[in-house]
């Protein structure tokens, strides 16, 4: 990733409407989990593929208190 880039739109799109297919928190918004499962998550280990890689980039959005960017673009 070019850190000097924007980030892409659609990607923070998909983000947004991202949700969780299995577990406690199963069906529900990325953006709409609680900051902890995320927390647990990392000190557990993220699953591989795509989940892992999304539910790690919310974890640094909600650690630095940005989830409503994502949460804004949630399709209702």
């Amino acid at each position: 990733m070019n850190l000097g880039s924007s980030p892409d739109p659609n990607h923070l799109i998909e983000l947004a409407n991202y949700k969780m297919p299995f577990g406690k928190y199963e069906g529900r918004y990325l953006a709409n989990i609680p900051e902890y499962y995320f927390v647990w998550f990392k000190q557990k280990g993220f699953p591989e593929g795509k989940l892992g890689r999304m539910m790690a980039e919310m974890y640094e959005l909600k650690l630095n208190g940005l989830e409503g960017l994502v949460q804004k673009l949630i399709k209702k």
